[in-house]
């Protein structure tokens, strides 16, 4: 008995130093896309020219919403909502492609794309993470969002945004460990 009781408190104690992250669970999320990184999706997207560019060329680019995964397809009513979101903006602040696009309506096609590639690990304690004392978790990637309004056939309006380097820590602390897992838990003690 005495012996169990000493091999635990041995492997308790080597557990509670042990700082490995091999112990500790990662996560990888893609939203698959042909680009491996931001550089590549940017570099495909600036090789677009509005009225000058056709659907063909938008193709070979990678940004053909029915080959390429996670591209959405857009109709006129959709760009409205996305580029007049209430009536302060009036059409004729927006540029002179989405005007157009939404003058058009039924031969206007707008594509948006939103590819992003993360990476979570989480690391420190291995001990204090699995009983929820703390948690340390860093957070890696990339994201590209982008929009190309497209009428009879050629690309008349783009626009892009998103996050070139992503690098995120976060070390959350529980004083109460798993009693701080689930509010349902706490509420369950609480006698008010």
């Amino acid at each position: 008995m005495i012996l169990r009781w000493v091999i635990s408190t041995v492997a308790m104690v080597f557990l509670i130093g042990c700082s490995t992250s091999v112990l500790l669970p990662s996560a990888n999320e893609t939203v698959r896309s042909p680009w491996a990184n931001f550089e590549e999706a940017k570099g495909a997207f600036d090789q677009i020219t509005p009225y000058e560019t056709t659907y063909d060329e938008i193709k070979q680019l990678g940004f053909d919403p029915f080959t390429t995964p996670n591209i959405q397809i857009l109709n006129y009513l959709d760009v409205m909502s996305r580029f007049m979101p209430n009536q302060v903006i009036d059409k004729n602040d927006l540029d002179a492609g989405i005007q157009e696009c939404i003058e058009m309506k039924s031969t206007c096609r707008a594509y948006e794309i939103e590819v992003e590639h993360t990476d979570r690990d989480r690391f420190g304690n291995a001990l204090l993470d699995i009983f929820n004392f703390r948690r340390k978790t860093k957070t890696s990637g990339w994201g590209f969002k982008a929009i190309i309004v497209m009428n009879n056939g050629l690309a008349i309006y783009k626009l892009w945004g998103g996050k070139p380097i992503i690098d995120h820590t976060s070390d959350k602390k529980n004083p109460l460990g798993p009693l701080q897992r689930s509010e349902g838990a706490l509420k369950a003690l609480a006698p008010w």
